[in-house]
């Protein structure tokens, strides 16, 4: 069961799909704690940021997506990880160092080259969205 008193690892994004470079940016942070939160960016049909205005898909379907993809590799919502609505965050200010840490995972070029852009072409051309 999630554990909310346990460190964990938080995920924030988009997810406008949720895709394989996601999926792996997950298995990093679940190492990490053993329990991570997805904070879902409420931003469909607003814009996230400078080129970050597709957002097609909605909080029921980024749960959908997320959920779907991490089913796939044997994680369970409420045991490994929780998913939560945020506002559209566009910024993260802290004070002092007290117990964050900021961390930027890098991948190799086949995880990094993902592009949520490009699957969201891929879906409009085939009638997905």
């Amino acid at each position: 069961m999630f554990d909310w008193k346990k460190p964990t690892v938080q995920m924030l994004g988009r997810w406008q799909p949720w895709h394989q470079g996601h999926q792996e940016l997950f298995k990093r942070c679940i190492a990490k704690t053993g329990q991570v939160v997805i904070q879902v960016r409420d931003v469909q049909g607003a814009s996230g940021g400078d080129g970050q205005e597709d957002n097609p898909f909605d909080w029921d379907q980024v749960c959908k997506n997320i959920e779907t993809g991490l089913s796939k590799d044997g994680y369970q919502k409420g045991i490994e990880y929780e998913i939560m609505l945020v506002p559209n965050i566009v910024n993260i200010t802290y004070g002092r160092g007290v117990g964050y840490i900021f961390e930027e995972e890098t991948f190799d070029d086949s995880i990094t080259n993902i592009s949520a852009t490009k699957i969201r072409k891929d879906m409009r051309d085939k009638g997905e969205i």
